[in-house]
């Protein structure tokens, strides 16, 4: 029997992690439990790990089980792949085993050329949302796959609104939209010296080579050393129908979590944009909007949304990151996995759902990282101290942090390998910077919301960062930032508070953490359960005093000296 690399959404579920990747198992099992998941496939880690292992070719039966998936999402939506009658259109994702947000590759919109572009405009009867469309697939397209510089389509689009008088994107006409095509045509053709593949299978298959190319990317690299994730995993690729949240202020995409994922409140919490793709939520081109504010926009899809979060949350008894388009109305699921969250979040959350009965202690018990609990051992802001807030932006990931202002994230690892503090200060962090964000001591960014890069990434390594402070308007090429008439330069010292998103000026005086009750709690149940004992090792009387004050048992070592 031939191997099988390729599986349609429905056959598999979310004990196949290995195989098909994190992304993929949980688009099976949604799809497995009833949930409104547009149609696709997972090529398997399998393949990725046969790709790498054999020259970077794909196994010889890789492609016609591909085409034979592709024939299959065909039948069941109608639409054909290519046709210029019925488009059909994917999106290629990536997705291995561990979640690594934004560390590989995504590829929107798949399958649209010069005449599947028309065609996308008269079946929508929207010709500037169809060019909307091909703008973001080429940007998207020309960056991951043909690797032409990102900033060089940003600067295109950013000139061109400049030019018209635009703020936003969505300001855009359908005659700016094809002025824009045609531009980043000529850019990929000047940068990378080929023309833009107009052959949808021809960009299929260099999309797929592209997500498995992006496991040894170098901010994938640096993600895996940091997380102790081993090479040898793979990548799944993920290929989906698209659902299309910018056709219009009825269509939308959000990113959710069942539960705050900075307090571990039981609420549900998360952001969204009309008339927008996912990619637009999280990288901060335009603010978007917190998740309670779409009942009142779109009532409908909100309440199947809180229905589906409550479902999934049941489901997989933990708190879900998940991701939904809403089109014309209609609400789609594109993701769910556990929500990374912060060591106050992960307390409340496991005591509470003991409480509630989803699980048991020792569950709760375990699912604490001991060393996610040393954020809880930092010191916060005084609140009696006297000092200058320049500005608020979103609370993003608790804690306060203070340090030197760096702009680069080349700069913060240098810096910070030598032992200095610093805050990295950027319009919005990519994951192409997650060597700074390491290194840093917090994150501040002058766009982006709740669920952007920075704060995801920040709530994961646990640093404090505070995102949207629009009032922080950075200059990178002089180095320095302007908030009002005050001017930071780089090397100059701020904090950042990001409990409640105050930026201030200078260094502010700081007051050791309090162990709250959650923590006493799920300590008591680790009593309860522990097989080995452990006292602390405590050389000073100080020292002693701390530990019982953490409720330390008794002190093990001790190198106490008469005075």
């Amino acid at each position: 029997m031939r191997k099988k690399y390729v599986y349609f959404f429905d056959e598999g579920n979310a004990e196949m992690r290995d195989l098909l990747g994190g992304k993929g198992a949980n688009l099976c099992e949604m799809t497995r439990i009833g949930l409104p998941v547009p149609p696709g496939f997972v090529i398997s880690t399998e393949a990725c790990i046969h790709y790498f292992e054999n020259g970077k070719k794909f196994p010889e039966e890789l492609w016609d089980q591909v085409m034979a998936a592709l024939a299959r999402v065909e039948s069941e939506t109608g639409k054909k792949f290519g046709d210029e009658e019925r488009p059909l259109l994917v999106s290629v994702r990536s997705g291995a085993k561990v979640s690594m947000p934004g560390m590989m590759d995504t590829v929107l919109n798949l399958g649209l050329n010069d005449e599947t572009v028309e065609t996308l405009s008269r079946i929508a009867g929207n010709q500037r949302f169809a060019y909307d469309c091909y703008r973001r697939f080429m940007q998207m397209f020309g960056n991951v796959v043909m690797e032409v510089k990102k900033h060089l389509f940003e600067h295109a689009l950013s000139d061109l609104k400049d030019k018209k008088g635009y703020k936003y994107d969505t300001e855009l006409t359908p005659v700016d939209l094809r002025e824009l095509v045609d531009i980043f045509k000529g850019i990929v053709k000047k940068e990378s010296g080929q023309e833009f593949p107009s052959q949808p299978l021809k960009q299929l298959e260099m999309a797929i080579r592209a997500v498995f190319e992006s496991w040894y990317n170098p901010r994938a690299i640096t993600y895996r050393k940091i997380n102790e994730i081993p090479e040898t995993l793979g990548t799944a690729v993920n290929v989906q129908t698209m659902v299309f949240g910018n056709m219009g202020e009825n269509s939308g995409t959000g990113v959710a979590f069942t539960r705050d994922p900075s307090t571990g409140e039981k609420k549900l919490y998360g952001e969204y944009l009309l008339n927008a793709q996912g990619e637009d939520v999280v990288a901060g081109i335009r603010t978007p909007q917190p998740l309670e504010k779409l009942k009142d926009e779109l009532l409908e899809a909100y309440d199947k949304l809180a229905g589906i979060m409550d479902t999934l949350e049941q489901h997989y008894e933990d708190m879900q990151d998940l991701e939904f388009t809403i089109e014309e109305g209609k609400l789609y699921m594109l993701q769910t996995r556990v929500g990374k969250r912060t060591a106050a979040a992960a307390l409340k959350i496991a005591v509470d759902m003991v409480e509630e009965g989803l699980i048991d202690k020792k569950t709760a018990v375990m699912r604490i990282d001991p060393s996610q609990l040393d954020q809880l051992l930092h010191p916060r802001i005084d609140p009696n101290a006297d000092f200058q807030v320049l500005t608020k932006g979103l609370n993003a990931s608790p804690g306060a942090a203070m340090g030197k202002v760096v702009f680069h994230a080349d700069t913060a690892e240098e810096m910070g390998k030598t032992g200095e503090m610093v805050i990295l200060v950027r319009w919005e962090t990519t994951p192409d910077d997650i060597h700074g964000l390491v290194q840093s001591q917090g994150i501040l960014t002058s766009h982006g919301g709740m669920t952007s890069h920075a704060a995801v990434v920040a709530r994961g390594m646990g640093k404090p960062c505070v995102c949207g402070a629009e009032e922080v308007k950075i200059d990178y090429a002089s180095k320095s930032c302007r908030v009002k008439d005050v001017v930071i330069r780089e090397g100059d010292i701020i904090t950042i508070d990001g409990t409640t998103g105050r930026v201030i000026l200078g260094e502010v005086p700081l007051i050791p953490p309090m162990i709250n009750e959650d923590f006493r709690r799920l300590l008591a149940w680790a009593d309860e359960i522990r097989k080995l004992g452990v006292r602390a090792n405590a050389d000073t009387p100080e020292d002693a005093a701390k530990s019982r004050d953490f409720e330390a048992e008794g002190i093990g070592p001790s190198r106490f000296r008469n005075s």
